[in-house]
């Protein structure tokens, strides 16, 4: 009864242990995988976008600009955006809605960019708020690149507020690569959308997301300005593997070796070896331990009868002298 109720509160602390581990790891996991699910969706992108011919890329590149110029006309993009249509096809080289990608070295971000900003797309990746210049550069532009913080299945733009002034980030859109550099960092109200104005003859693109960290009341902006591109032209295809920082890897690499210390700990005692007592040898050694005990009297005896014998010659002799004496 002790070993079965001793097993029983072996597998509550292994299920314990396991469920605890889960919990634990499950954020660095999901986030692990994110991001290999977006590196991935980017070197579909990039591969798409290679077998494009040069006008192919043009035309679409074209198309892309037309937009931002009927964009401007409007009085309130962020209201009237529908009145120019087209924006869903615009860009969408793979038919998945990515339009580039966005690479922040700063903060080990490289993140597919889609259109729009709709919740399913703001919970897996970067989105670019419809409304804003779409990121193909050019004067009298402002393209708006959001994405959430904190989430537990990506980080996303989690470290966006490490960023400081003259940092860099690149957007590619086809096999154009555009460099920002950051310039200002501003804390608005989700309200002031004027701060997401095209400012005449610039080239702007700001990086947004939600703050303070956890409460998400503002919006931070990172509105960067085009300069040079020092890198060569060319698409970047980024492998499958990402970086992760040091306690997810060391989190990833414990938990194999903690489920084999547990299974070693669990199944350890059903190998150890049991013997097996049968009926006929229970009564071997109960007639064995019988005839011990009958030995064992039999000695006592003759012990007693040494010392009695003993006993008596000692007195008589004693008796002897008593008698002499007088």
């Amino acid at each position: 009864m002790k070993k079965k109720s001793d097993r029983a509160v072996t597998l509550i602390v292994v299920v314990l242990l396991l469920t605890g581990l889960i919990v634990m790891l499950y954020p660095t996991f999901s986030s692990w995988w994110n991001s290999r699910v977006q590196s991935r969706a980017i070197s579909d992108y990039a591969r798409a976008v290679g077998e494009l011919d040069t006008g192919e890329k043009d035309r679409m590149l074209e198309r892309a600009r037309r937009y931002n110029e009927e964009l401007r006309k409007l009085s309130d993009p962020f209201r009237e955006h529908d009145k120019v249509p087209g924006y869903e096809d615009i860009l969408d080289v793979t038919g998945t809605g990515i339009m580039g990608y966005i690479d922040i070295p700063k903060i080990n971000v490289s993140l597919p960019v889609y259109h729009g900003t709709s919740p399913e797309v703001l919970n897996i990746a970067v989105g670019h708020m419809q409304g804003t210049s779409l990121p193909v550069g050019g004067k009298g532009t402002h393209a708006v690149i959001s994405a959430h913080r904190g989430l537990p299945l990506a980080r996303l733009f989690t470290d966006l507020d490490k960023l400081t002034e003259d940092d860099t980030f690149t957007i590619t859109v086809l096999d154009e690569v555009m460099t920002y550099e950051v310039r200002e960092i501003l804390v608005i109200e989700p309200n002031q959308s004027e701060k997401l104005a095209v400012i005449p003859d610039a080239d702007c693109v700001t990086l947004m997301t939600c703050t303070p960290y956890g409460i998400n009341t503002h919006r931070l902006l990172i509105r960067s300005y085009r300069i040079d591109t020092q890198e060569p032209h060319t698409v970047r295809v980024p492998a499958d593997a990402v970086q992760t920082d040091a306690t997810g890897s060391a989190a990833v690499i414990s938990v194999p070796v903690l489920i084999l210390l547990l299974m070693f700990w669990t199944l350890s005692g059903r190998g150890k070896k049991r013997h097996k007592i049968d009926r006929y040898t229970i009564d071997e050694l109960t007639k064995k331990g019988e005839r011990n005990g009958a030995s064992d009297d039999t000695e006592k005896k003759q012990d007693n009868g040494e010392h009695n014998k003993h006993s008596d010659t000692d007195d008589r002799h004693d008796t002897g002298k008593s008698i002499g004496s007088r």
